[in-house]
Protein backbone atom coordinates (compact mmCIF):
# COMPACT_ATOMS: atom_id res chain seq x y z
CA UNK A 1 0.00 0.00 0.00
CA UNK A 2 1.29 3.46 -0.76
CA UNK A 3 1.94 5.49 2.12
CA UNK A 4 0.12 8.46 3.20
CA UNK A 5 1.42 12.04 2.13
CA UNK A 6 2.98 10.55 -0.79
CA UNK A 7 2.12 12.03 -4.94
CA UNK A 8 -0.29 9.51 -6.49
CA UNK A 9 0.54 8.28 -9.16
CA UNK A 10 -0.25 9.03 -12.83
CA UNK A 11 -2.92 7.28 -14.93
CA UNK A 12 -4.55 7.27 -17.86
CA UNK A 13 -7.66 4.60 -18.91
CA UNK A 14 -10.51 3.97 -20.35
CA UNK A 15 -13.75 3.86 -18.34
CA UNK A 16 -17.04 2.00 -18.86
CA UNK A 17 -17.55 3.99 -21.66
CA UNK A 18 -14.37 3.69 -23.50
CA UNK A 19 -13.42 7.15 -22.78
CA UNK A 20 -10.02 7.83 -21.61
CA UNK A 21 -9.78 9.13 -18.13
CA UNK A 22 -6.68 9.91 -16.38
CA UNK A 23 -5.66 11.00 -12.42
CA UNK A 24 -4.70 14.71 -13.82
CA UNK A 25 -8.14 15.88 -15.26
CA UNK A 26 -9.77 15.72 -11.10
CA UNK A 27 -7.01 18.11 -10.15
CA UNK A 28 -8.69 20.30 -7.92
CA UNK A 29 -10.94 17.82 -6.33
CA UNK A 30 -10.87 14.96 -4.27
CA UNK A 31 -10.66 11.37 -5.74
CA UNK A 32 -11.89 8.50 -3.69
CA UNK A 33 -9.87 5.67 -5.87
CA UNK A 34 -10.76 2.33 -5.05
CA UNK A 35 -9.59 -0.80 -6.03
CA UNK A 36 -11.55 -4.42 -6.23
CA UNK A 37 -11.03 -8.04 -7.90
CA UNK A 38 -14.02 -8.46 -10.07
CA UNK A 39 -17.60 -7.13 -11.52
CA UNK A 40 -20.48 -9.23 -10.63
CA UNK A 41 -18.85 -10.49 -7.52
CA UNK A 42 -21.25 -10.45 -4.60
CA UNK A 43 -18.34 -8.50 -2.38
CA UNK A 44 -17.17 -6.05 -5.17
CA UNK A 45 -21.65 -5.33 -6.15
CA UNK A 46 -21.70 -4.56 -2.45
CA UNK A 47 -19.15 -1.95 -2.36
CA UNK A 48 -19.82 -0.49 -5.79
CA UNK A 49 -23.29 -0.15 -5.25
CA UNK A 50 -22.74 1.20 -2.00
CA UNK A 51 -20.72 3.84 -3.92
CA UNK A 52 -23.86 4.34 -6.27
CA UNK A 53 -26.14 4.63 -3.06
CA UNK A 54 -24.21 7.24 -1.50
CA UNK A 55 -22.83 8.57 -5.04
CA UNK A 56 -25.00 12.18 -4.36
CA UNK A 57 -23.37 12.60 -1.11
CA UNK A 58 -19.64 12.29 -2.80
CA UNK A 59 -20.67 14.86 -5.63
CA UNK A 60 -22.15 17.31 -2.97
CA UNK A 61 -18.99 17.07 -0.88
CA UNK A 62 -16.94 18.02 -4.16
CA UNK A 63 -15.41 14.15 -4.54
CA UNK A 64 -14.86 12.08 -7.39
CA UNK A 65 -15.29 8.27 -7.33
CA UNK A 66 -13.56 6.25 -9.53
CA UNK A 67 -13.66 2.23 -9.38
CA UNK A 68 -10.54 -0.16 -10.73
CA UNK A 69 -10.37 -3.52 -11.90
CA UNK A 70 -8.48 -5.48 -14.36
CA UNK A 71 -11.74 -6.15 -15.90
CA UNK A 72 -12.61 -5.17 -19.72
CA UNK A 73 -14.54 -1.80 -20.44
CA UNK A 74 -17.19 -4.60 -21.61
CA UNK A 75 -17.17 -5.94 -18.87
CA UNK A 76 -17.59 -2.72 -16.74
CA UNK A 77 -20.51 -1.82 -18.88
CA UNK A 78 -22.57 -4.43 -18.00
CA UNK A 79 -21.58 -4.09 -14.19
CA UNK A 80 -22.57 -0.44 -14.26
CA UNK A 81 -26.04 -0.84 -16.23
CA UNK A 82 -26.98 -3.96 -14.01
CA UNK A 83 -26.77 -2.20 -11.03
CA UNK A 84 -27.02 1.63 -12.18
CA UNK A 85 -23.42 2.72 -11.43
CA UNK A 86 -22.81 6.59 -11.89
CA UNK A 87 -19.46 6.53 -11.06
CA UNK A 88 -16.34 6.06 -13.54
CA UNK A 89 -14.76 2.18 -13.63
CA UNK A 90 -11.57 2.06 -15.03
CA UNK A 91 -10.21 -1.02 -16.74
CA UNK A 92 -6.78 -1.92 -15.89
CA UNK A 93 -6.89 -5.33 -17.70
CA UNK A 94 -2.91 -4.73 -18.07
CA UNK A 95 -2.61 -4.32 -14.42
CA UNK A 96 -0.61 -1.25 -14.93
CA UNK A 97 -2.95 1.06 -12.35
CA UNK A 98 -2.88 -1.20 -9.93
CA UNK A 99 0.62 -2.42 -9.69
CA UNK A 100 1.81 1.66 -9.26
CA UNK A 101 -0.84 1.89 -6.66
CA UNK A 102 0.63 -1.66 -5.25
CA UNK A 103 -2.29 -3.49 -4.66
CA UNK A 104 -1.54 -6.10 -6.55
CA UNK A 105 -0.51 -8.79 -4.14
CA UNK A 106 -0.62 -12.62 -2.97
CA UNK A 107 -3.27 -13.18 -1.00
CA UNK A 108 -5.13 -16.77 0.68
CA UNK A 109 -7.59 -18.42 -1.36
CA UNK A 110 -8.80 -21.60 -0.11
CA UNK A 111 -6.18 -21.85 1.82
CA UNK A 112 -3.39 -21.31 -0.87
CA UNK A 113 -1.42 -18.36 -2.29
CA UNK A 114 -2.16 -16.32 -4.93
CA UNK A 115 -1.83 -13.62 -6.72
CA UNK A 116 -4.87 -10.74 -6.67
CA UNK A 117 -6.10 -7.15 -5.74
CA UNK A 118 -5.84 -6.31 -2.25
CA UNK A 119 -9.42 -4.39 -1.58
CA UNK A 120 -7.73 -0.44 -1.32
CA UNK A 121 -8.82 2.64 -1.20
CA UNK A 122 -7.25 5.71 -1.41
CA UNK A 123 -8.44 9.44 -0.80
CA UNK A 124 -6.29 11.25 -2.82
CA UNK A 125 -6.27 15.44 -2.13
CA UNK A 126 -7.20 18.43 -4.54
CA UNK A 127 -3.59 18.37 -5.42
CA UNK A 128 -2.88 14.87 -6.26
CA UNK A 129 -1.27 13.62 -2.94
CA UNK A 130 -2.99 10.86 -1.02
CA UNK A 131 -4.26 11.18 2.23
CA UNK A 132 -5.60 8.56 3.57
CA UNK A 133 -5.23 4.54 2.56
CA UNK A 134 -7.17 1.90 3.62
CA UNK A 135 -6.00 -1.84 2.66
CA UNK A 136 -8.39 -4.91 3.29
CA UNK A 137 -11.44 -2.86 3.18
CA UNK A 138 -14.82 -4.59 4.07
CA UNK A 139 -16.54 -3.79 1.21
CA UNK A 140 -20.16 -3.22 2.36
CA UNK A 141 -18.90 -0.55 5.01
CA UNK A 142 -16.03 0.99 2.60
CA UNK A 143 -18.20 3.58 1.07
CA UNK A 144 -20.06 5.18 3.91
CA UNK A 145 -16.63 4.99 5.21
CA UNK A 146 -15.03 7.08 2.70
CA UNK A 147 -17.56 9.66 2.78
CA UNK A 148 -16.79 9.88 6.28
CA UNK A 149 -13.58 11.02 5.68
CA UNK A 150 -14.80 13.34 3.54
Amino acid sequence: MLSIGTKAPAFSAEDQNGKIRSLEEFRGRKVVLYFYSKDMTSGCTKQACGFAELYPQFCEKGAVVIGVSKDSVASHKKFEEKYGLRFILLADPEKEIIRAYDVWQEKMNYGKPTMGVVRTTYLIDENGVIVKAFGKVKAAENPAQMLGEL
